[in-house]
């Protein structure tokens, strides 16, 4: 058997896309990077929606959060070393061969954290984009840009509060002191309030935005985690002093086009956490220093947090395996997912 044997799922394309079980060449690192050996996969929306848009073509392996074993190291890696646990982010797709449905993935030494005690290697695959997205949404120059200095007395709201995104940024603009209004259905109005929400409304409420304005009238920065014209045009109306500043998880800016007239629209992009030029269809992104320096700081803080309680990990909802991914990606085109994050294990289920 070959040491450089890696199995993964991989995107086939003759005619509608397919995922096929194929063992491919196990990735070699560069000088920052290690090869982590995969125990659990987390999946993301983006994952399926790259499938069903066969945004990457023939050859892609999908899979962006993973947990596993450090196994080899990058020349330059000076912050890891071979048996840390880890979870760590990858865009799977934009290489092809590489993504986190796969026995073997690489990590950025900087863009990953040592899984901590008290908290399972399911929870903490559900970590890295999604709470990586809400901080730079919230942080970002090129986005929200709070000032962490001055969060207490300002007012930020989160439409999609229940979301896996939504609890994460709820959880860090509530660490830094930013009342926090949040937007779910009312079954979830408890979970958001567990994690730091101040104010919850039900987003189908006819009066949302009335009752937004009344709870916060100095509101003015909104992170839209669902990024659709339903979400965005109301997150913005919401605010009380005339137009503010809006963030979606959308690329490009899209579904924003109802919002108030004035509004400064931003997006996040959760991949300028890696120091590289990135393109997405029509779309480029331009490597950020700024925002590779701010998602390094978020994993750096992440187990303390985690240890202190002040961030707690989604709900996972653990499945045997790679094959099970179609499964859950049906789960979620069904609208089925609501309150937890499917994880797959590796390891036993999997060669």
């Amino acid at each position: 058997m070959s040491t450089d044997r890696n199995t993964a799922l991989v995107v086939r394309v003759d005619g509608s896309p397919r995922l096929s079980k194929e063992d491919i060449p196990r990735p070699r690192p560069s000088p920052n990077q290690v090869v982590v050996k995969l125990s659990h996969v987390a999946q993301n929306p983006t994952d399926v929606q790259s499938f069903d848009g066969n945004a990457f073509g023939d050859g892609a392996v999908l899979g962006c959060d993973f947990v596993g074993e450090v196994i080899d190291l990058g020349s330059g890696v000076t912050r890891l070393a071979k048996g840390d646990v880890v979870a760590g982010l990858v865009w799977g797709g934009e290489v092809k061969g590489l993504g986190a449905y796969s026995q073997y993935c690489l990590a950025d030494e900087r863009i990953y954290f040592k899984v901590p005690g008290g908290i399972t290697r399911a929870q903490a695959a559900t970590i890295p984009l999604a709470a990586a997205t809400a901080w730079l949404a919230l942080f970002s120059e090129d986005c929200l840009a709070l000032d962490r200095s001055q969060g207490k007395g300002s007012s930020v709201l989160v439409w999609g509060g229940s979301s896996s995104v939504g609890l994460y940024a709820i959880q860090l603009a509530s660490y830094f002191g930013f009342e926090v209004v949040t937007t779910c259905s009312p079954k979830h109005a408890d979970l958001v309030r567990s994690h730091g929400a101040k104010h919850v409304f039900d987003y189908k409420d006819e009066k949302v935005v009335e009752k937004i304005k009344s709870a916060a009238p100095s509101l003015s920065h909104a992170f839209d985690t669902i990024g659709s014209k339903g979400s965005s045009a109301p997150a913005s109306y919401s605010f009380s002093s005339g137009p503010g500043t809006i963030c979606t998880v959308r690329p490009g800016k899209a579904n924003t086009d109802d919002v108030l007239h004035g509004t400064r629209v931003t997006d996040v992009l959760v991949w300028t956490a890696f120091l590289k030029d990135h393109a997405y269809g029509e779309f480029k992104w331009p490597a950020s220093k700024h925002d590779h320096e701010l998602a390094a700081e978020l994993f750096q803080k992440i187990p303390a947090w985690l240890g202190t309680g002040d961030l707690k990990p989604n709900t996972p909802k653990v499945l045997p395996g790679l094959d099970a991914v179609s499964d859950g990606f049906q789960e979620y085109r069904d609208g089925k997912i609501s309150a937890y994050k499917i994880v797959y294990e590796l390891g036993a289920f999997d060669p």
